[in-house]
């Protein structure tokens, strides 16, 4: 039983670095208590490691008591739906690597520059994690699939938009509907007839770089698909 903090000790105690823009861009939209413990965990485990690139492993994750207790659901489930939602706002960053002796590792980078280039020296084979002296047969590079981007962006996983989403991946590649869900959330426009309407509007009239430029241009671009939506 927790009989409350005691305070913090006097004189000098160890501190854990974490970026401003975590206060701002993150904080705000994290509203689930597990995938912001799993964060903040990650940022102090980060802080106490060192080498060129910083990771954890689901192994060490996975060994965690402090922190498998501390979910609402204690345990590895818990761990494996905060770890997907991390990954899928983007804080965290996450490879699967299977090397010769059968072993497979899930690393995960907190979303920095230099976790970015750890994930590009991973893809390019520049550099591997963990035991160099093991040969790495399989690298996946995880992506978040469209269900936790569209809980993440847009709302609820009903299973009305469980349905939709799986049948327009049957007519729209993954990257376009990943694309259509982040423009509907900068566009304030949360819903799937939105997400819908870019799509089709994309398959209609084709989707370049200059027009993906010009739809950032929120309310031009919000009115514009609403229009859509319309006709």
């Amino acid at each position: 039983m927790n009989n409350g903090f005691a305070g913090f000790p006097k004189g000098k105690v160890r501190v854990t670095p974490i970026p401003n823009l975590f206060f701002s861009e993150l904080l705000p939209y994290i509203d689930n208590i597990d995938e912001l413990k799993l964060t903040l965990h990650c940022f102090w485990l980060l802080s106490r490691k060192e080498g060129k690139f910083r990771y954890i492993t689901l192994t060490e994750l996975n060994s965690d008591q402090t922190l498998l207790n501390g979910f609402e659901i204690p345990g590895q489930k818990s761990l494996n739906q905060s770890i997907q939602k991390a990954c899928a706002r983007g804080t965290l960053l996450q490879a699967s690597i299977e090397t010769d002796s059968n072993t497979k590792e899930i690393y995960l980078f907190i979303n920095t520059g230099k976790g970015r280039s750890a994930i590009q020296s991973i893809k390019k084979g520049e550099w591997i994690p963990g035991n160099n002296n093991q040969t790495p047969i399989s690298v996946t590079i995880e992506t978040p699939n469209i269900f936790i981007i569209y809980e993440q962006n847009i709302g609820a996983l009903t299973p009305i938009i469980a349905e939709q989403l799986i049948d327009a991946e049957k007519e729209f590649s993954t990257q376009w509907i990943k694309e259509a869900i982040k423009l509907a959330a900068e566009n304030n426009a949360r819903s799937w007839s939105y997400i819908d309407a870019i799509l089709k509007r994309w398959q209609r009239e084709g989707k370049g770089q200059k027009d993906g430029k010009s739809r950032r241009d929120t309310e031009k671009t919000r009115k514009k698909y609403l229009e859509y939506l319309d006709n």
